[in-house]
């Protein structure tokens, strides 16, 4: 059986969409534009010095056939760009001026390509901050109609086939979001949820993470994510979710049997919702080193369009899939 980025590597390849990579004057960047059209999974635009990108393609012996090039020095539609984003941000004390120089840094001038549907979506984070990142994604691209919450979700692919769908599951928040309440809790587990549509294909089997088993336990922390549960069963009444629920209820069907039982998610879900960044960020390293899982994330969520941030960190091949996983999520969005 095809690996999961194999699988999601040729459901790209069937639609793929227009996506910029905005700091195109990081080899990584260079590396994984040509990377992406060679494997023909998007219609990739970089920006960033065009003697440069050249002068790196050269030297890692890359070919940019099909990759359009943008000059940051001499952008088109920058004093456009720079007019709307005035007044977008005027309200907030925005001059002209600030707005001119805030289009020309590359992942604001990324995002607004997005906005202005030029291309479909933006993946940076290799140079820029989360900071920016995040910042020019709600600006520009701005939040999915009913959501207030920009979040960030792991695509973990574990080595035992038996948990979620064929070893994959979606953990979310572990990246974002530190201390959700009870409403951004219920955004981060809906739009997780449609996530998970958006990349499998499939309906979510979404649990909602505690220490405590269907009030196995009482305590404040609970009672957040029982209110987070009904908030998001008003939001999406169609999707199959439950809490509050242990790991092991969420996931052995034996202990969801026993601990929750009548539950169409105990012993069965594939995307976990954890009640905060401390134990979703340590849940997918501990998940990673131990289980010897693959992890691709954060990704983010819950914007109009899909868009990512990666980790400064990152390797090109990093770049790649989370382009591709992008390119997915777009063909399946709503």
């Amino acid at each position: 059986m095809a690996s999961f980025m194999e699988q999601v590597f040729e459901k790209a390849k069937k639609d793929p969409k227009k996506v910029v990579l905005p700091e195109g004057n990081d080899e990584r960047t260079v590396e994984a534009a040509a990377k992406c059209a060679e494997m023909k999974i998007a219609d990739i635009t970089i920006l960033g010095n065009p003697d440069k990108i050249n002068e790196i393609a050269k030297n890692k012996n890359l070919k940019l056939d099909g990759v359009k090039i943008l000059d940051l020095a001499n952008l088109p539609n920058i004093q456009e760009y720079a007019n709307e984003f005035y007044e977008m941000r005027k309200a907030k004390g925005v001059t002209p001026e600030q707005a001119m120089e805030i289009m020309k840094k590359d992942v604001y001038y990324g995002a607004m390509m997005v906005k202005k549907g030029v291309v479909d979506t933006f993946v940076a984070g290799a140079v820029n901050t989360t900071s920016d990142v995040s910042r020019a994604a709600i600006y520009l691209i701005g939040m999915k109609p009913g959501i207030k919450t920009l979040s960030s979700f792991f695509v973990m692919i574990l080595p035992d086939k038996s948990f979620g769908k064929d070893g994959v599951l979606f953990y979310s928040d572990g990246g974002f979001v530190i201390d959700p309440d009870e409403n951004q809790l219920s955004d981060i587990a809906v739009t997780t949820g449609n996530t998970y549509r958006e990349l499998m294909g499939e309906e979510p089997k979404v649990a909602m993470l505690s220490f405590s088993t269907k009030g196995s336990a009482k305590h404040a922390r609970i009672d957040k994510v029982i209110k987070a549960l009904e908030l998001a069963k008003q939001k999406d009444p169609s999707m199959m979710i439950d809490g509050e629920m242990q790991g092991d209820a969420a996931l052995i069907p034996a202990v969801g049997a026993k601990k929750a039982p009548g539950s169409a998610v105990a012993g069965q879900a594939n995307v976990l919702i954890f009640p905060d960044l401390d134990s979703g960020n340590i849940a997918y390293k501990l998940t990673e080193r131990l289980a010897k899982a693959e992890a691709y994330g954060p990704i983010y969520q819950g914007t109009a369009k899909p868009c990512s941030d990666l980790s400064r960190g990152c390797k090109a091949s990093d770049i790649i899939n989370v382009t591709a996983i992008n390119v997915v999520r777009l063909q399946n969005h709503k």
